[in-house]
């Protein structure tokens, strides 16, 4: 078979066998304007909730005046080359120090993005003799790094601490016959679901068992816990944490990532990451940006408080008017419905055109068959109006969803 035929005939797998009539629309959208929960589609004003913009810092005026500064003294070339060769500077160094003391760590390494960041430091940590454990339901970047591992992997039903303890004793017994380490990851905040990751209690089989605890708090860095630190400082079980990940595209509204841990392993970590070894430094506009950014997350914590009074309105409305958000403990907000992929295509458009609402929808193979995960991420910049507005709409099409409106009413696209 010719390479270009295969892939033709199927666009690699669920997701990409739909892009001919979802593209543009449910997959690829684009949403013009200034970055803020009311955005331009399809030529109508929306209020979205699908932005990661958690403490509303994408176009805060101070953080715009940083990026614009930066950019005018620095441009985007420097600093040249990779870190380790030509491109370290004092201000990469500064914003590293800073991080790794406000997550707890002795100390931290920037990462040019973070899905391949945490790919990168999981094929650093492990090789061909250690064993990973891993939740089942970790993200996409945790799973590629876990793929790429050499040696074995088992993998742990969703928070659940009796299936971790039960994946703990079989590497163990492979480690004895390997002479390798265990390295556990899990996330902080799972994405999808809204779920806290189990930290305290994995951290507790540390007295049976002998591992190392990495974690993805992507979504609880900036977010989670009493400073902000994360939620491993929400969960109080800081030390507990030997190697802490964090994204600066959700709660900075930024790009790069970081990694923290003793000092003696982010060294290690410094001199083997291959997407760190041979790529370019993060460029000086966006390192002085982030500065920024990483300053008013410090010292402002009424966009964190306002960020949790949005969530709270949102998902106590959610609640009250009858939705399933699941299990979620956290800012993200998902709503579970009952329905068919073609239901869920025509509800998001009822959404979005008679309604101007704009959120994410996921559906199998993500979630299972049978569901419509319609998925929230409320920011400090919402207000307790467009909460309203968003649980009117949706108390509307649910009451269509229920009645087989989407069923008999295959909404198109013009």
């Amino acid at each position: 078979m010719d390479l270009f035929d295969k892939i033709n005939k199927n666009m690699g797998g669920p997701i990409g066998q739909h892009q001919k009539w979802s593209h543009g629309y449910f997959s690829f959208p684009r949403l013009e304007g200034e970055i803020h929960p009311h955005m331009m589609f399809n030529g109508k004003e929306h209020l979205v909730w699908s932005l990661n913009n958690y403490l509303g810092l994408a176009n805060h005026p101070e953080v715009r005046e940083a990026d614009a500064q930066a950019a005018a003294d620095y441009g985007m070339a420097y600093p040249m080359g990779a870190r380790m060769m030509s491109g370290n500077t004092k201000h990469h160094e500064e914003l590293e120090n800073g991080l790794a003391e406000f997550v707890g760590k002795e100390a931290a390494f920037l990462l040019n993005y973070g899905y391949q960041g945490m790919v990168s430091i999981i094929d650093a940590l492990v090789d061909r003799n250690d064993v990973v454990v891993y939740d089942a339901e970790s993200h996409a970047c945790i799973i590629d790094g876990v793929r790429l591992h050499m040696g074995k992997r088992f993998v742990y039903q969703h928070n659940d601490i009796e299936s971790c303890e039960k994946q703990l004793e079989r590497a163990t017994k492979l480690t004895e016959q390997t002479g390798g380490g265990i390295l556990l990851i899990t996330e902080g905040v799972f994405g999808m679901s809204g779920a806290q990751g189990k930290l305290k209690e994995i951290i507790a089989l540390k007295d049976k068992y002998n591992f190392r605890l990495l974690i993805d708090d992507a979504h609880g860095f900036g977010t989670m816990g009493p400073t902000g630190a994360g939620t491993h400082e929400a969960q109080n079980c800081i030390d507990g944490v030997d190697v802490y990940f964090g994204t600066f595209a959700k709660s900075m509204a930024g790009i790069g990532a970081f990694v923290a841990a003793d000092t003696e392993i982010i060294n290690y970590l410094r001199y083997n990451m291959r997407s760190q070894t041979f790529a370019k430094a993060l460029p000086m506009p966006m390192v002085l940006g982030l500065k920024k950014r990483f300053e008013l997350l410090r010292n402002n914590p009424e966009l964190r408080e306002q960020l949790w009074v949005i969530a709270r309105a949102l998902q106590n409305g959610l609640v009250e008017h009858g939705f399933d958000i699941g299990i979620t403990n956290t800012m993200v907000t998902p709503v579970f419905l009952k329905g068919e992929l073609n239901e869920a295509t025509s509800l998001t458009m009822d959404l979005r055109e008679n309604h101007s609402i704009f959120c994410s929808i996921v559906v199998y193979p993500v979630i299972p068959k049978g569901l419509i995960e319609l998925r929230l991420i409320p920011t400090a910049m919402h207000t307790l109006a467009d909460v309203e507005r968003t649980l009117d709409a949706f108390s509307v099409v649910a009451e269509k969803l229920k009645a087989g409106y989407y069923k008999e009413n295959k909404m198109a696209i013009a």
